[in-house]
């Protein structure tokens, strides 16, 4: 039986400075197990260097950690290793490639520019779920 994956995006939009911001174009994703998905992310930055993060939200639970992009660096998180989870600077992109996609893939997928959203995350989950609280919307 062949199951399916859902995959959500969502970009995380957080001014740095002036124009600085993060852009997620492609819509949902539908995938069967084993495939690879490349969840397209481009930014502005008014810095040179900019440092750029991918996160994933499974359901109500917070968003988590999984890599980041400085430059040519990658660093990814224990949990989400460099052969299944990957992204690296192109230019104004910076595209997540998930390999050998598994059911417990199925998320959210943010892509955010430094620095993220700390502190009040209120106004974060407020654009981000309907007033029943049981839609995640995509944030473009």
């Amino acid at each position: 039986m062949e199951h399916w994956l859902w995959i959500i995006l969502a970009a995380l939009c957080c001014e740095c400075k002036g124009e600085d911001k993060v852009t997620q174009t492609t819509a949902d994703v539908t995938a069967a197990e084993g495939d690879v998905v490349t969840v397209d992310c481009t930014f502005e930055s008014t810095y040179s260097g900019p440092t750029l993060f991918w996160y994933k939200q499974e359901g109500n639970d917070s968003p988590k950690y999984m890599l980041k992009c400085i430059s040519t660096t990658v660093e990814n998180a224990p949990e989400f290793p460099s052969d299944r989870f990957h992204a690296t600077i192109n230019g104004t992109s910076v595209p997540l490639t998930i390999k050998k996609l598994h059911l417990s893939d199925s998320a959210v997928y943010y892509c955010a520019l430094q620095p993220t959203v700390t502190g009040n995350s209120t106004s974060l989950y407020k654009n981000l779920w309907s007033k029943d609280n049981t839609i995640l919307h995509n944030v473009h």
